[in-house]
């Protein structure tokens, strides 16, 4: 089959088109046949990093995590899929787990879930890593109705999201970002804008809630765990899925606000509780088809070939949404 393989890492590294063995099924996976897969972030870092990274695959390497697709065989020990389901998920491209830069995979039953009545492929491949760690981050923060919750980043890939989601469970919603385009999309979604640029932590906090907001969803992180423990109320919950740098918390221990990191590839890195993400996605869909999840996808087009633009798309900061690699 058809796969776009890595060679050499590195930000001049070139995907380059390989004919290699389609994969057979196994015990407790599913092979499907791939219609779409999407680019993160953690991806370019992969494809940039190589093994600085302790979790890049060996080159050569067949990258991608997500993906959209059709079962096409179903494993001794697999309940719940048949020949012909469609499903997504996030299963490959890191460690010993092959990738979705190609035409098919087998993949983990634990990792998949029944894709999205309402959605396209295309839209579907776009969910699964981020559309998880939103939903992780706000579950573990334990939002629930009547709560007001502040979105750091709320147009990204994780942010727009996390806004749905949070409208979902019943919480009233903010969300930063900066710019009429970051702006439109955040009012889509039925939260209130706030430009970073203009307005302070302080100022915000106090126009918008009594004491500071229950759950803070920082998918800045980094310096800006700072803007959120000063925006988080008493007692109230901070999740973010950038935690790389070192912090002072004494601010965070005297609000006894709780703090959690959200790393969604434990699962595949560990094989660790896979089947949360299943139930998760089985979720999301449910989510989805009742109307209130639906992924911003770029307007760019990609073919399985070009997966080299998809990636310097994403990179030059000028993507609107999800980048998807069609098959």
């Amino acid at each position: 089959m058809k796969a776009m393989l890595i060679n050499n890492y590195g930000e001049n590294g070139n995907f380059e088109v390989s004919e290699i063995a389609k994969p057979e099924v196994k015990a407790n996976h599913v092979l499907v046949k791939i219609a779409a897969s999407s680019v993160n972030t953690i991806d370019m870092m992969i494809k940039n990093m190589g093994t600085d990274l302790p979790l890049s695959p060996d080159a050569p390497a067949l990258l991608g995590m997500d993906f959209s697709g059709t079962v096409e065989a179903v494993g001794e020990g697999v309940t719940g899929y048949a020949v012909g389901d469609e499903v997504y998920g996030c299963a490959g491209g890191l460690a010993d787990l092959p990738g979705t830069l190609t035409e098919y995979i087998v993949a983990d039953s634990n990792l998949i879930g029944h894709k999205p009545k309402n959605l396209t492929m295309r839209e579907t491949a776009a969910l699964p890593l981020v559309a998880i760690t939103a939903y992780e981050g706000l579950t573990r923060a334990g939002v629930k109705a009547g709560q007001k919750v502040l979105v750091h980043g709320g147009s990204g890939g994780v942010g727009h999201l996390a806004v749905q989601l949070a409208k979902y469970f019943g919480a009233e919603v903010f969300a930063t970002g900066t710019g009429d385009n970051q702006k439109a999309t955040v009012e889509k979604f039925g939260a209130t804008f706030i430009d970073y640029m203009t307005e302070k932590v302080a100022d915000y906090t106090a126009k918008f809630t009594d004491g500071g907001f229950d759950v803070v969803f920082d998918t800045v992180g980094g310096a800006n765990l700072t803007n959120s423990i000063e925006a988080v109320a008493l007692n109230g919950h901070i999740s973010t899925t950038v935690s790389l740098l070192e912090i002072d918390l004494t601010p965070l221990h005297f609000k006894g606000a709780s703090l959690h990191v959200v790393f969604m590839l434990i699962p595949m890195l560990h094989n660790f509780k896979r089947e949360k993400h299943a139930e998760i996605l089985e979720k999301l869909a449910e989510i989805s088809n009742e109307g209130h999840l639906t992924p911003v996808v770029d307007n760019n087009q990609f073919l399985l070939e070009q997966v080299g633009d998809a990636y310097a798309h994403l990179a030059s900061g000028k993507a609107i949404g999800k980048v998807v690699i069609e098959n």
